[in-house]
């Protein structure tokens, strides 16, 4: 049965605000210059921002060429993989390393909470990881800094398994240094037997979250750019990388109004706290809304969880990458590990643990139900290929925008 033998699932880049809550939020003035002291240590001049109407094909630099071909896999090595925490199944590692036991493989997995923690120690070399997890907003970042190594697509044969639109992607045009690792949608998550309201059929969706009725019982991503994108999403605007004065000004008294009428939970544990009862409805991740199934409370029926995403798929769709880091000690190995997690079998092995999906070309919506990854009342967490054309993207922010979002986002988290 997919998904057997669970850990909870912690997630993703979500985590990123959960350090400054612990400690006591920091000033606005105060987070400002941080994200520029930040960005600027990584890049030095101005950012290259990628989008799908703007590709970008990224240098290779002297000194960081891509590895040889027909080269020996490493002996007696260790291959570290950095990636969030439950986010690749152990049964896929073991195959791994069975596959290559004649050169004494080990394969571990260091976990990070957010993305500013795991840039700051790849770029310590303290530890040399040999492949990153992240999401395609650091690319800019991470190639500019000579973070990440190009890739050898003599190693990468199985890049044929995947979607056509990840083999020459807008954010890494010729797939230089990334191949994609996961594909997900963000929608409302909800258990019918909390929520007498069909919140599929509402005119807008989105309203449910402001719903008084729910107060107490209504939960958003404790993620900045996913959460804000929500409230313009809900009010007609498309441009969820905006720039405009007026249009964050409508986020801000979104996220005033969301206060006052349901004061929801900002959290990320949304998998567990929904099925468990400590919430009726939220703002949910596909991947998390199909691991929320195993945490229900024994003798409840999975049929009570729903997931609602924009049928016509005008709704925010992502997807995480994995990379070869340049510190890393063993080049080849790292490339036979991406070409082991696009191997199909190995990628739906993957996806039977964590619950998000991989952008497999033989992966289609009527197997991923029929062959039990995601239970048919939840086949709308099911990623489909053409949303990545209709879609809307969280991308990569200007150090100036990036610091007028997080302004909007502390002065909500403040009063949550």
């Amino acid at each position: 049965m997919a998904g057997a033998d669970r850990t909870p699932p912690i997630r993703r880049r979500a985590f990123l605000r959960l350090a400054a809550a612990a400690a006591g939020l920091p000033t606005v003035g105060t987070l400002a210059g941080c994200l520029r002291a930040a960005q600027s240590r990584t890049v030095s001049g101005s950012l290259t921002l990628a989008a799908p109407d703007h590709p970008v094909t990224w240098p290779i630099y002297a000194g960081n060429e891509p590895i040889a071909d027909n080269l020996t896999p490493e002996r007696n090595a260790t291959l570290r993989l950095y990636n969030y925490a439950d986010y690749i199944g152990p049964g896929v590692v073991k195959a791994f390393e069975k596959k290559y036991a004649q050169y004494n493989v080990n394969v571990t997995v260091s976990t990070f909470n957010d993305t500013d923690e795991a840039i700051t120690k790849i770029r310590t070399g303290a530890v040399p990881y040999d492949i990153y997890f992240p999401s395609y907003d650091q690319i800019s970042r991470l190639v500019a800094a000579q973070l990440i190594r190009p890739l050898n697509h003599t190693y990468l044969t199985n890049i044929e398994n995947v979607w056509p639109a990840f083999q020459n992607p807008w954010y890494d045009q010729q797939w230089r240094y990334t191949i994609p690792y996961t594909v997900y949608t963000t929608g409302i998550g909800w258990r019918t037997d909390f929520v007498n309201t069909d919140i599929a059929a509402l005119d807008n969706p989105y309203d449910t979250l402001w719903n008084s009725a729910y107060r107490g019982k209504t939960a958003v991503i404790d993620d900045w750019h996913t959460a804000m994108a929500m409230c313009l999403l809900r009010t007609g605007r498309t441009d969820i990388n905006t720039s405009s004065t007026a249009d964050l000004a409508v986020i801000n008294r979104q996220l005033v109004d969301l206060q006052q009428t349901t004061q929801p939970k900002v959290t990320i544990t949304m998998y567990n706290d929904l099925p468990g009862g400590q919430l009726g409805q939220c703002q949910m991740w596909s991947g998390d809304v199909v691991n929320a199934q195993y945490y229900l409370p024994k003798g409840t029926s999975v049929d009570v969880l729903r997931y609602w995403f924009p049928e016509d798929g005008k709704g925010m769709v992502d997807n995480d990458l994995m990379v070869v880091l340049k510190g890393g000690q063993n080049p080849v190995l790292a490339h036979l590990f991406l070409q082991h997690l696009l191997d199909t079998k190995n990628a739906l092995a993957n996806f039977g643990y964590i619950g998000y999906q991989p952008p497999q070309r033989s992966l289609v919506p009527d197997t991923v139900v029929a062959r039990g990854f995601v239970p048919k009342n939840l086949a709308t967490a099911v990623v489909r290929e053409e949303y990545f054309n209709v879609g809307y993207r969280l991308l990569e922010l200007s150090v100036d925008n990036d610091a007028a979002w997080h302004r909007i986002w502390l002065a909500f988290k403040a009063g949550a």
